[in-house]
């Protein structure tokens, strides 16, 4: 990264596939593509509509038209709320370019170099596929495959993405070189991979946009697990109430993680404000934390009560979203 920050901007991107409602983890990534842009880096966002479609058909290809359009607007309206300028952001949808001729013979190449096991261990973490070979459909296989090209094809330096992306970064970097642009003889450059912790979800596990969106698990469970961006404020308190949050427990706590990873960065990115609980009875103090590890410690030490905690999260999550529903985008994003 140093030798080619010395010559150029370094290029980026991050992709995402529009197979559900965007929801409120996607600050965690969202708050590092802003440190990109703010660092001078040129930053693509890839809207993988195909990739929606061939991860288990989370998107029909006829819907996925109006996602890629809401994704869009959504994340840039994100960006904004976090104080990020996106005069320098791209966005690329991934059939403007996956049907060409050349990425459609490039991917037939990884095809014949790839197993049945690699492909399915490279997107064990991201792609739904069936637990036995027999049943597993064929696009699932694909899916980490045309994701290695897309470095490629998009002319990037990095790739950034979660933690759960590390299977597929790898499999890029072990075959992306193994071809040959036919022009110029040269390898395919291996490229460098960046990636966020994933914040859990609010009744354990990994968050998700398209788990509560599935009728059959969303039944199975009794309280959502996830925060939509475009949830009401009195439906995002109602989420919070409701979360897992045990006393003096931080390990798997999705509360304390998005405190983490961003409540408190953009806090501190406005001149360090303070994250406030109020009191909710007379003889309660208002908690005040200037960074992180101070809310932890007291939550761990159970100073600061889960009810408390909730309270806090509540208050700096709405905040945060209200940047988002008052802005003028947000009867637009309410259509898509």
């Amino acid at each position: 990264i140093s030798k080619i920050v010395e010559k150029r901007p370094l290029r980026v991107y991050w992709g995402t596939a529009p197979t559900g409602a965007p929801h409120i983890g996607y600050f965690v990534p969202m708050l590092k593509l802003g440190d990109f842009l703010l660092a001078g880096c040129e930053v693509t966002v890839l809207l993988a509509d195909l990739h929606a479609c061939l991860d288990a058909l989370k998107s029909t290809f006829d819907l996925v038209e109006a996602r890629c359009e809401y994704y869009a607007a959504l994340l840039t309206e994100m960006l904004k709320a976090v104080d990020v300028p996106v005069d320098k952001l791209r966005f690329v949808r991934g059939t403007d370019y996956q049907l060409s001729k050349e990425y459609t013979l490039d991917a037939y190449k990884l095809m014949t170099t790839t197993t049945v096991r690699n492909a399915r261990k490279a997107g064990a973490e991201v792609v739904k596929t069936a637990e036995t070979i027999d049943h597993a459909q064929v696009a699932g296989l694909v899916y980490p495959l045309l994701q290695a090209l897309d470095e490629h094809y998009l002319d990037v330096d990095a790739q950034f993405g979660g933690v759960d992306q590390r299977k597929i970064f790898t499999y890029a970097e072990e075959n992306l070189p193994k071809l040959v642009d036919e022009e110029t003889g040269k390898k395919y450059m291996k490229r460098i991979h960046l990636m966020n912790p994933m914040v859990p979800s609010l009744s354990g596990g990994k968050m998700s946009s398209t788990v509560d969106a599935d009728p059959k698990q969303a039944k199975a469970k009794a309280k959502p697990s996830k925060i939509d961006l475009m949830d009401t404020p009195k439906a995002v308190d109602k989420i919070v109430n409701s979360a897992f949050c045990a006393d003096g427990q931080a390990e798997g706590n999705g509360l304390l993680s998005f405190c983490k990873f961003v409540l408190f960065p953009v806090k501190q990115h406005r001149a360090n404000e303070p994250f406030t609980i109020p009191k909710q009875h007379d003889d309660e103090e208002e908690l005040s934390f200037t960074d992180y590890q101070q809310l932890h410690d007291a939550f761990v030490e159970c100073k600061v009560t889960p009810q408390q905690l909730k309270r806090g999260v509540k208050l700096h999550l709405n905040a945060l979203l209200d940047r988002i529903r008052t802005s003028p985008a947000y009867p637009r994003l309410q259509e898509l």
